[in-house]
């Protein structure tokens, strides 16, 4: 079976994408839920693997939530507005689907997943470093070392307990490669949460040094936090 999530703050529009899955005979519907945060809690602790996701919602958005997510599963986004399109495809979304949406836009857009496995097993997860290159040579990077990663123009810094490493990469593809420890905190910014030795509302200490936290990404932080640690 393949378990879906449906995110929407309309009942209506969660109503009829219900009605649609319920066509569909290896879809379970195992959320619908109109509530951002309960879905941000719910997938921490449950396998999903394709959700529904509206973008407009209150306290926390659509888009937020996909810019949240290290290790997200399918998605297909829902909504009344167009002008998320060309950003909503740099997360890797299935589709994009404009409402009302018809039967028929519904069964397009689910083709593109139903043909493969969806939920493929994220390998990276098991191990415990990180490759990267570094000076042009391959390089492995204990997980647990790691501290935080910022952003630096077309590059990044991975700031670990020996040392800082300069890489070329980007953070929208690095974490794919993370385990769900890491989060990002801030457009520039990933921390290891199991790291972390004091929170405030605008950043996390971890040894001495200080991650800034957004306000969009403030509401994913501090509910991952409280999973992961005891803070």
């Amino acid at each position: 079976m393949i378990k879906i999530g449906i995110v929407d703050d309309e009942p209506l529009a969660r109503k009829v994408l219900e009605e649609y899955c319920s066509k569909v005979d290896n879809f379970e519907v195992v959320l619908s839920s109109g509530n951002s945060l309960e879905f941000v809690n719910f997938i921490q602790q449950n396998e999903v693997d394709l959700i529904f996701l509206d973008i407009e919602m209150p306290e926390l958005n659509g888009m937020e939530i996909l810019r949240s997510m290290i290790h997200p599963p399918k998605v297909i986004l829902t909504t009344a507005y167009s002008e998320y399109a060309l950003e909503s495809y740099n997360y890797g979304v299935v589709d994009y689907l404009l409402k009302p949406i018809k039967l028929e836009r519904f069964l397009k857009a689910i083709s593109k997943v139903s043909t493969s496995k969806i939920a493929e097993p994220k390998e990276n997860k098991k191990k415990e470093e990180l490759q990267i290159k570094h000076d042009g040579l391959p390089l492995n990077v204990s997980f647990e070392s790691i501290q935080y990663i910022q952003s630096f123009g077309n590059y990044l810094k991975i700031f670990t307990d020996s040392r800082m490493y300069l890489i070329s990469e980007t953070l929208i593809n690095i974490t794919t490669l993370l385990p769900e420890n890491f989060q990002r905190t801030h457009k520039s910014y990933i921390a290891n949460l199991n790291r972390i030795t004091k929170a405030t509302r605008t950043h996390l200490v971890i040894e001495n040094n200080k991650v800034p936290v957004s306000t969009m990404y403030k509401v994913i932080v501090f509910e991952k936090l409280k999973v992961l640690t005891k803070l």
